[in-house]
């Protein structure tokens, strides 16, 4: 009996480790009022060593790169172009993928400006999608959803 449940315990831990799921990448948003109606969406990614993020000019035939999408709010006008990337920018030749990347390790923050109508209240939401590896692997594709208040 003490074999069986010692077997069954242990194998109810192996399965609780094995089934954790990665997630080396955690991310903040944060809306800073610059001026009346003038707003920047700051996104920070803080990630894990060795794990690394892609930017979003990495070119084709590489990995995922990032993408910031906004929700369309007719309230809001966000600046045309991509977020501005802000951390140390890294340019390797990644084995895996047969070309140059262009990535990030440790921390980046991607900054976009929005401009919101005069004395209203509104929130801007969107997602940030992006792909992360270390040297022997990549894990899936991940979309994270955003809302902040803009007041």
């Amino acid at each position: 009996m003490k074999k069986i449940l010692f077997t069954l315990f242990f194998a109810v831990i192996t399965s609780m480790a094995i089934g954790q799921i990665e997630n080396p990448v955690s991310w903040t948003y944060e809306a800073k009022k610059k001026t009346a109606g003038i707003y920047e969406i700051v996104i920070t990614a803080t990630i894990e060593h060795p794990w690394h993020i892609y930017s979003q000019n990495t070119g084709e035939n590489g990995p995922i790169p990032t993408k910031i999408s906004f929700k369309n709010n007719p309230l809001v006008t966000v600046t045309k172009g991509k977020a501005k990337e802000v951390g140390k920018l890294e340019k390797i030749f990644d084995k895996n993928f047969n070309t140059d990347v262009l990535s990030f390790s440790e921390k980046v923050q991607f900054v976009q400006t929005v401009k919101v109508k005069a004395g209203i209240k509104t929130n801007v939401s969107g997602t940030v999608y992006y792909m992360v590896c270390n040297d022997s692997k990549c894990l899936p594709p991940v979309k994270k959803s955003f809302d902040l208040k803009l007041q």
